[in-house]
């Protein structure tokens, strides 16, 4: 079975860190673009980052360029989201999933985990 795990959510101040995790089981990980997204409440989910399996490149929405990082551990098979520069608006649950390909569109992913949260609050 394919299986993503989140974890490494919770409350932070403003300006704080925080680094998500998304552990994979039952499928080697780096033969899958991994995409993080989240959903605040009342609010559609949105795509936040993703590392492609086709060339490794890298993506992030402008909301947190500059301030996330994703970034894979092959050997660890898992996929992180490094969160600096942590603002209110970041407060949502972030889902990792799984793709073919780096897709934008949260429809075209196979595999999600089932979230953790994300608090940014002072």
């Amino acid at each position: 079975q394919l299986q993503l795990v989140e974890s490494g959510g919770g409350l932070v101040q403003p300006g704080g860190s925080l680094r998500l995790s998304c552990a994979a089981s039952g499928f080697t990980l780096d033969g899958y673009t991994i995409a993080w997204f989240r959903q605040a409440p009342g609010k559609e989910r949105e795509g936040v980052s993703c590392i492609s399996n086709l060339d490794g490149v890298t993506y992030y929405a402008d909301s947190v360029k500059g301030r996330f990082t994703i970034s894979r551990d092959n050997s660890k098979n898992t996929v992180y989201l490094q969160m600096d520069s942590l603002k209110p608006e970041d407060t949502a649950v972030y889902y990792c999933a799984a793709a073919f390909a780096p897709y934008s569109d949260s429809r075209r992913y196979d595999y999600w985990g089932r979230g953790t949260q994300v608090t940014v609050s002072s």
